[in-house]
């Protein structure tokens, strides 16, 4: 009798999951993509409210602000490595409910959750003993080394709750539970824009009291992520029989999620070689408008990532269930919004450069120079929607490797060489020669992925016929 319930349980479970590839795509793509898109904006408040709230601590908010934006690329690590398991392992998840296997979905979300513990211990540990030589390695200079440190040693204390909430909430969201996932980060954003305030100014900690709001936020966040997954309302769950590591199960997990890794951690790479040579050219102000630019440009990057995020159980599902004329419709979709997005928000940040700087610092001085610096770094802006919807279509199709190339392409191939290649070139203006790397290495990835994706277009119409 009890195998038959669960039978019936099974079945009720996997028909409600049917929505992903029967329910019309725009208003399907509507459900699951506001939720998430509502989750990146959030997250992007949550990423850059610190910013915001040290940039503007009397007398010290430029010199604060240079120094916390120095610990980026660390916490782009941190962030890059729950992507590598939760960005890897969720689309795999959905690919499996797609063909009905639930236990394989649930031994990847098993054996993801371990490894994300595994990974955090490691990298708290290196991030404690090493913080202070990575930053000084990354541009840090005298005047704000000490902000970064303030700031990083408390931040790597919390390690274990950014990589469970930014990891297991990919597979929250593959589920189809975008709201479930867009409260993950709600709750973690709302906590930490009412305990900035507090701890950087009430108890005059500085940037130590915005890394402990950060941490504990996150805490918040980390669990009511592991609760859902391990509560009943769930169509997968944490369970201890899928916590031993599987090869078979999580290397093709890895395997996948090592584009987006590549990406998130190039980012870091990228923001050191942005640094040290905007150091060498225009000093702390330089490095300073780099963390105001980064800082901008996830208000394009994040929204982005959301949509492609809502698209991606719609798109890995149909794929798994070998509805392709579904998942080229949902590609199409998620291109037309994704394109129109990037498009006007280039807009506006070329129309008013002012609000977005002012945003981060009163610093006179600072606001003149990020006015010019953030038209010239976003001047391709406007096709980042190609850009962020074919590789996060690569990766809902399954396509390792695909991804990992795009991703070495645009960073390692271009970007990184032309950071120091392009002062070299212009010579009557090194600094602002630097930011110029940017958009040129951009247009070229985009055309690029364009075409590689026109190719796998062709793959997918082979294997229909």
């Amino acid at each position: 009798m009890k195998v038959r319930e669960q039978q019936q349980g099974n079945d009720r479970q996997e028909s409600d999951k049917e929505f992903l590839r029967t329910e019309p795509l725009g208003k399907l793509l509507f459900r699951l993509a506001l939720p998430t898109v509502a989750a990146q904006l959030i997250n992007m408040l949550y990423n850059i409210i610190d910013r915001i709230y040290i940039g503007h601590i009397p007398n010290v908010g430029a010199a604060a602000l240079t120094g916390v934006g120095v610990c980026m690329p660390l916490i782009m690590i941190v962030s890059a490595f729950a992507a590598l398991v939760g960005f890897g392992g969720a689309p795999r998840a959905s690919i499996y409910m797609g063909r009905k296997d639930k236990e394989s979905a649930e031994k990847t979300l098993g054996n993801c959750f371990v490894l994300q513990i595994v990974i955090s211990i490691i990298l708290t540990i290196l991030l404690l003993i090493w913080n202070r030589d990575l930053l000084l390695a990354f541009g840090a200079s005298d005047n704000t080394i000490e902000y970064g440190t303030s700031y990083m040693t408390i931040y790597a204390v919390g390690t274990v709750f950014v990589e469970l909430t930014l990891g297991m909430n990919a597979f929250i969201t593959a589920q189809g539970f975008a709201k479930t996932g867009m409260c993950s980060v709600l709750i973690g954003a709302v906590s930490n824009i009412i305990l900035d305030p507090v701890f950087i100014f009430g108890f005059h900690m500085g940037v130590r009291g915005a890394a402990l709001a950060t941490i504990i936020s996150q805490a918040f966040s980390c669990i009511w992520v592991v609760g859902f997954l391990s509560g009943k309302k769930t169509f997968l769950r944490i369970k201890r029989q899928n916590f031993i590591l599987v090869p078979k199960i999580i290397l093709p997990c890895l395997a996948l999620g090592t584009a987006t890794f590549v990406m998130q951690a190039s980012e870091s790479i990228i923001s050191v070689c942005f640094n040290s040579s905007l150091q060498k050219y225009g000093g702390d102000i330089a490095v300073g408008a780099m963390t105001i630019l980064t800082s901008v440009m996830q208000f394009a990057m994040l929204p982005l990532q959301g949509l492609g995020q809502g698209a991606q159980p719609i798109i890995s599902y149909s794929y798994g269930a070998k509805d392709f004329k579904r998942v080229r419709a949902a590609f199409m979709l998620l291109l037309k919004v994704s394109l129109s997005y990037s498009v006007i928000l280039w807009g506006v940040v070329m129309l008013f450069p002012d609000i977005f700087a002012a945003m981060f610092t009163s610093d006179a001085e600072l606001l003149a120079f990020t006015r010019v610096a953030i038209r010239i770094y976003m001047a391709s802006m406007f096709m980042f929607g190609i850009q962020i919807a074919c590789q996060m279509t690569f990766n809902a199709l399954g396509k390792a490797g695909q991804s990992i190339v795009v991703a070495v392409m645009r960073k390692f191939v271009l970007l990184i060489p032309l950071i120091f290649i392009m002062p070299r070139l212009l010579l009557t203006n090194q600094t602002m020669a630097v930011y110029m790397a940017e958009p040129i290495a951009d247009f070229i990835a985009v055309t690029f992925t364009a075409i590689l994706f026109s190719i796998q277009y062709k793959a997918i119409d082979k294997d229909r016929r």
